[in-house]
């Protein structure tokens, strides 16, 4: 029987980094443990729960290292996510997204005999389904309205649309409205602090205040759920904020720190192989868009010369250096900050936990492929 790369991966356990066949992706426990702890430490200050995403790592031991961290649970954007994370025994599960569909509706149903699995609705359309299958089925499922602040994606009116849904779902046998839920992510690219600042208290009040009408109309809201990396801390420290969702910040991959201006230290890494040099300023490598992507922030290698451009093709990336250099040789490893966390792991079966350049661990992207 041939050997799987997760059995060639883990042999290598204890082992150099650079002893690693690749391309390798790799988790730096240091700085991502730091930035956990971080994440944490900001959102106890500020007494306000934290829910991680995990649409980004999808992989069972970085979210038990949040959830000993002090998280409460989980965030989600696909319900084959919070089945696996059920699986896994996470027990608190929010699916920030609408589910739609009678396939989808009736595992979300099954799924509460193994956690707490709340999930959000903008419509009578979107929940009414959920409703009539939970009830069929003798069980109740938490819902949580989404709130458009200001993303213009999915989402209902702030104020008294979302007091209007309330009102339609607590009539609902087989829902339990939780509260409410919204993202402003039409501030994350704000450079400046103040304004950024500024720009996440003013939308956000606005889902806190559609919460306080819920209430002035007789409806318990438990849940104000809301938060990114890109708008954290302040998403934080809004008055009424039970939870935040931050979670891509444990990373804080290019994307993050380049355009949401995220000063957290870069844990996710992408080792390749050095596999050509045809001239002595271009360098050939086996790690191209089918390992890293490029498509929100171009990875950045570690470690050269001044670089002048990276380009991404299916297998390989390809480095112009300003100036002709002798190294990297052929054979040498060259480490990248990835570009963008969320489009990257997806792409690889497992990640390898470094700590003190050796081999830590090497872990399952348990997620991986469940976008459904």
């Amino acid at each position: 029987m041939n050997e799987t790369p997760a059995t060639s991966a883990g042999s290598m356990i204890g082992q150099p980094v650079a002893a690693l066949d690749t391309p390798a992706l790799l988790v730096d426990l240091d700085v991502v443990e730091a930035n956990i702890a971080r994440i944490a430490g900001e959102c106890r200050r500020n007494g306000v729960a934290w829910r991680p995403h995990i649409k980004g790592n999808k992989t069972i031991e970085i979210v038990r290292k949040e959830l000993a961290a002090g998280a409460i649970g989980v965030t989600c954007a696909k319900l084959g996510e919070a089945e696996v994370m059920a699986d896994a025994g996470v027990r608190s599960i929010l699916i920030a997204n609408e589910i739609v569909g009678a396939p989808k509706v009736a595992r979300l149903v099954a799924l509460q005999d193994r956690a707490e699995v709340m999930v959000g609705v903008d419509s009578v359309a979107n929940c009414a389904p959920i409703a009539a299958a939970a009830q069929c089925a003798g069980k109740v499922v938490p819902v949580v309205i989404e709130v458009n602040i200001g993303m213009n994606r999915a989402g209902v009116a702030p104020g008294a649309p979302v007091v209007a849904l309330a009102d339609a779902v607590a009539k609902m046998p087989g829902v339990r409205l939780a509260g409410v839920m919204a993202w402003e992510s039409h501030a994350v690219t704000i450079a400046d602090p103040a304004e950024k600042e500024r720009v996440v208290h003013a939308a956000i009040a606005l889902l806190t205040a559609s919460a306080e009408a819920c209430r002035q109309a007789g409806h318990r809201i438990d849940v104000v759920s809301c938060g990114g990396s890109g708008t954290f801390p302040y998403c934080a420290t809004v008055p009424g904020v039970t939870e935040v969702e931050a979670g891509g910040a444990i990373f804080s991959d290019m994307h993050y720190r380049t355009h949401y201006h995220l000063d957290f230290p870069p844990g996710l890494l992408l080792l390749a192989s050095v596999t050509s040099r045809p001239t002595p300023q271009r360098i050939i490598l086996d790690a191209g868009k089918k390992a890293m992507s490029s498509d929100a922030a171009v990875p950045v290698p570690l470690g050269l010369p001044p670089v002048q451009t990276v380009r991404l093709s299916a297998e390989h990336a390809t480095i112009e250096l300003e100036a002709p250099s002798a190294t990297p040789e052929v054979g040498d490893k060259v480490r990248f900050v990835v570009g963008y966390g969320d489009t990257t792991v997806h792409l690889h079966e497992e990640v390898a936990a470094v700590r003190g350049g050796r081999v830590e661990a090497v872990w399952r992207v348990a997620a991986r492929g469940r976008i459904r």
